[in-house]
């Protein structure tokens, strides 16, 4: 990616992937300013899984429905734990495995396993939801590994069709034990130091306003993310939340990975072109 930013400073909340993130903004000639605005924090999930393993064996073909990388590496680890891992692959052998984008993809072929079903980008609820229409639910068990909260669009639209439905979460988003650094970016966005903010993920817009309004200032770095800054969301689910918030962001790629959303950014800041 060629340098376009001539070092202007962009605010990032990536946590998992923060070098990364942060070294691609620098490539492009701007000044990264990371505060991370997430933890993900297992949860004590043996019980849980050995539980489920036992009705699993009882099922000829259950489907599984992973919606998160990080969940579905966490299934297995428990798995893995609990000695009972061949248990897990043979009942995801036996049934149906859909995914809602590339990470759980990934965590099963890391696992030697190739996933049934995908989700078409960008990878939504709404898009999950139409790759299982090719999937007969009806009286079927059904997996679901959420993502660090549960999904209560997908679980109404998976119970609607009939599912026997067994809801797992492994996992869960928190702020970060050390929120100072949160704290310290609401201070310079409310000085409007930056030229763009950027969002991975739903979860880091609602954290970085939970931390604002800890500090009683929550309209007015809305108001200051309003004031000219560009504003960038991975896809469509993340500027959702931004919307819900009060923010409309200028920036959200096609492709809703972090790259494309950084080279759309970056081609904007570069034009010259102002929030509205």
């Amino acid at each position: 990616m060629p340098e376009k930013l001539n070092g202007q400073r962009i605010a990032l909340f990536e946590s998992r992937l923060a070098n990364e993130i942060s070294e691609i903004v620098r490539r492009s000639g701007g000044v990264p300013v990371c505060a991370p605005a997430v933890r993900e924090r297992r949860r004590p999930a043996g019980e849980d899984v050995s539980a489920l393993l036992d009705e699993a064996a009882r099922e000829a073909a259950p489907v599984f429905v992973f919606s998160t990388g990080v969940g579905t590496t966490a299934l297995f680890d428990e798995a893995r734990a609990l000695g009972r891992l061949p248990d897990l692959r043979s009942a995801i052998d036996r049934g149906t495995t859909v995914c809602r984008g590339p990470k759980p993809v990934a965590a099963l072929h890391r696992e030697g396993i190739v996933a049934k079903a995908k989700a078409q980008a960008p990878y939504t609820t709404a898009e999950l939801v139409a790759a299982l229409s090719q999937v007969d639910l009806s009286g079927r068990l059904v997996v679901l590994v959420h993502y660090g909260e549960r999904n209560d669009e997908l679980v109404e639209a998976l119970s609607a069709r009939g599912a026997r439905l067994r809801e797992m979460m492994l996992y869960q988003w928190e702020l970060p034990e050390d929120t100072s650094p949160l704290v310290r970016i609401v201070e310079e966005l409310l000085q409007g130091g930056f030229a763009a903010a950027a969002f991975t993920s739903q979860i880091q817009a609602r954290h970085l306003f939970e931390i604002a309004g800890r500090m009683g200032c929550k309209e007015r770095l809305l108001a200051a993310l309003r004031s000219g800054m560009v504003i960038a969301a991975v896809g469509p689910t993340c500027a959702h939340a931004l919307e819900e918030l009060g923010l409309t962001p200028q920036v959200v790629p096609e492709n809703p990975k972090m790259g494309p959303m950084l080279a759309e950014l970056c081609d904007r800041l570069a034009g010259g072109k102002a929030a509205p």
